[in-house]
């Protein structure tokens, strides 16, 4: 086995103008425009998602992968190996026997039948087909993003991008990738007129990237800024500029999660409750069902979407992939989804709800709230295995944990 190391290129940080900009939300919309893209592609699809589940999403994906290298198109797909612990042979052995290339991130051993790779995920939902259309947001290949999943059906986002933009999402997932891959040397042509970036998080070179983007967004609002946020949990820095937006006048608005996936996530985000509302800052939780989305905007100006939560394992841990988005339209276009949700299917967080605390409860929460926010920093103290990256590539399926390759991507600490 001959080891690989991928180039470690930092990916551009400059506004690319000329791009169409389209707001895809849930997986009913999602999942028919992949597919699509996948269905007409002619050269290369590339595929990173944090999961993948052998269910009747991953199958329809799996189908549409599978017929596309059958027509001679270079197709890889990186999972991550927490997210995507359980795909069986059979699936694994479909995809690599067609030619397909599938990478898996940190793949490791169970432990008494626990997942040991907690940290450090590939949190990624990025995919691009034959270099001229992209998607980037928050929504896994999996079935619980269909209403047709019943209440615990998860509520988020994506966007599908054209335009010069996707030439710097394209060159960033070809520089994930094991070898030496040919990177776009022009950028696609207009196909709009949004001002568009791709902004990554990563363990070493760009760790602060995305709370950058929204620090500098939230200080430059005069009228309003408007988030909705699967997992809120953010740095004193960014709760320090929510809160002085609120009170220069600002319409502060937070869309949370009142039915969580996971209560233990609400908890903590409930600490934060009584001194952002004290400052202004009106909080809505949704209540319809789970909400898995990483939006934001700030005024006409700046809009983001992506995988990126506000919460410690996004900010301090994960590997993540955020759109920022300058467009007027597409600013209308999100304020107007995200209105609908406060007007339907929100409860308001009054402020006599959040005061009633004692000392002891208010202490209690104060260093809950310390705690959870320096945990990442502590456990970046911890000793940390090496992420590797598995390649199953052409192995029939009995055959391709013996025979895969693996090859070290630096330490994430």
């Amino acid at each position: 086995m001959n080891p690989f190391h991928i180039r470690r290129v930092r990916p551009q940080r400059d506004w690319v103008d000329g791009n169409r900009v389209e707001l895809l939300e849930d997986g009913e919309t999602y999942f028919p425009a992949v597919f699509e893209a996948v269905e007409q592609a002619r050269r290369e699809v590339l595929v990173e998602t944090f999961i993948l589940f052998e269910d009747k999403v991953g199958l329809a994906l799996q189908e549409r992968l599978v017929a596309a290298a059958g027509r001679g198109v270079n197709v890889d797909v990186t999972v991550d190996g927490y997210g995507s612990p359980d795909l069986s042979e059979e699936f694994i052995a479909r995809m690599t026997g067609a030619g397909i290339r599938l990478h898996i991130y940190d793949p490791r051993p169970r432990l008494m039948g626990l997942r040991t790779n907690i940290f450090r995920r590939l949190h990624r939902k990025i995919v691009v087909v034959d270099g001229e259309l992209a998607f980037v947001g928050g929504i896994n290949f999996s079935h619980d993003h269909l209403r047709d999943f019943g209440p615990l059906a998860k509520h988020d986002h994506a966007v599908r991008v054209r335009g010069p933009l996707v030439t710097q999402i394209h060159r960033f997932a070809l520089e994930q990738l094991p070898g030496r891959r040919p990177v776009p040397s022009a950028p696609q042509p207009p196909a709009g007129r949004s001002l568009g970036m791709l902004v990554t998080r990563d363990n070493q070179h760009h760790r602060n990237d995305i709370e950058r983007q929204y620090r500098a967004a939230i200080r430059s609002a005069r009228r309003e800024v408007l988030i909705a946020n699967a997992y809120f949990f953010p740095g004193y820095r960014l709760l320090k500029a929510l809160r002085q937006a609120a009170r220069r006048g600002v319409r502060v608005d937070l869309i949370l999660q009142g039915e969580p996936d996971m209560p233990l996530v609400k908890r903590a985000t409930d600490l934060l409750y009584a001194q952002l509302v004290r400052e202004g800052v009106r909080i809505h939780e949704y209540c319809e069902r789970p909400m898995h989305t990483k939006v934001a905007l700030v005024d006409d100006h700046w809009a983001t979407v992506g995988s990126s939560n506000l919460d410690p394992l996004s900010l301090s841990f994960n590997l993540e992939a955020n759109v920022m988005i300058r467009d007027a339209t597409f600013n209308s276009e999100l304020r107007g989804r995200l209105q609908k949700l406060i007007d339907h299917h929100c409860r308001v967080i009054e402020p006599g709800a959040v005061d009633q605390r004692t000392r002891w409860r208010v202490l209690l929460d104060t260093l809950a709230y310390h705690f959870t926010r320096h945990f990442p920093s502590w456990a970046g103290w911890l000793p940390a295995h090496t992420p590797t990256l598995t390649t199953l590539e052409t192995v029939p399926a009995p055959e391709w944990s013996e025979r895969a390759e693996h090859e070290h991507v630096g330490r994430t600490r």
